[in-house]
């Protein structure tokens, strides 16, 4: 292993993939991080984690691992086809109807010009509406108090 190495990832004939630690990280913290890359303690193995569930994409959830902890800064040592920097996965299965065709059809829309937006307005604005003249008296207002009680 090389000096300065935080993490190691691997396969394992009995445990499936696995992952270790070394001195340079405190246990607790990679620990932690193990763990949140749902990785799971072997029992009377020290120092040593197993994938959980590795039947479930196993390969892909451990190279996710080491990219994580590599992106977090960490120097992680990883078996060739774990990865992800050295080697490439098997192409992904395309759905039909998803996104990249959804994604094209959008793109397509947006690539047509619309004659809406392109002509000119062909009305005139509304004309203003004329100010009504100021009146020439002044109002007046009758107040009658009202009576025994609080005026309004």
């Amino acid at each position: 292993m090389q000096p300065g190495t935080h993490f190691s990832f691997g396969d394992h004939k009995e445990h499936g993939f696995v992952a270790s630690f070394t001195s340079s990280i405190p246990q607790h913290l990679a620990h932690w991080f193990l763990e949140r890359e749902q990785f799971e303690p072997v029992p009377g193995e020290p120092g040593l984690y197993r994938l959980s569930e590795p039947e479930r994409d196993g390969v892909r959830r451990t190279r996710q691992a080491v990219h994580d902890l590599r992106r977090r800064g960490y120097t992680v040592q990883a078996d060739i086809r774990l990865n992800p920097a050295l080697s490439t996965g098997p192409p992904r299965p395309v759905r039909p109807h998803g996104l990249q065709e959804r994604r094209s059809r959008l793109a397509q829309a947006a690539a047509d010009r619309t004659t809406l937006r392109s002509t000119p307005p062909t009305t005139s604005p509304p004309s203003a509406r004329p100010i009504p003249p100021k009146p020439t008296y002044t109002p007046t207002v009758h107040l009658t108090a009202a009576a025994g009680g609080r005026s309004r």
